[in-house]
């Protein structure tokens, strides 16, 4: 036998993959699926659409003095 049929290399890119991994593709597609659907957080309620009434006071303040 040669050296590459018998090195690491050659047996994981010649290796046949185990049977049941197309179940193991599934099932993790599956899962990120049924995450991403029933996902409890949702961005677009925590997302500030602008400045709040603390800096309106704040700048209101500091607006008034500078003009």
């Amino acid at each position: 036998m040669s050296a590459f049929s018998d090195s690491y290399v050659s047996r994981v890119l010649l290796a046949t993959p185990p049977q049941g991994r197309g179940l193991d593709v599934v099932m993790r597609r599956w899962r990120w699926l049924r995450t991403s659907l029933f996902d409890p957080y949702r961005p677009e309620l925590h997302y500030m659409r602008g400045p709040g009434p603390k800096w309106r006071t704040k700048h209101a303040r500091s607006a008034g003095s500078a003009s």
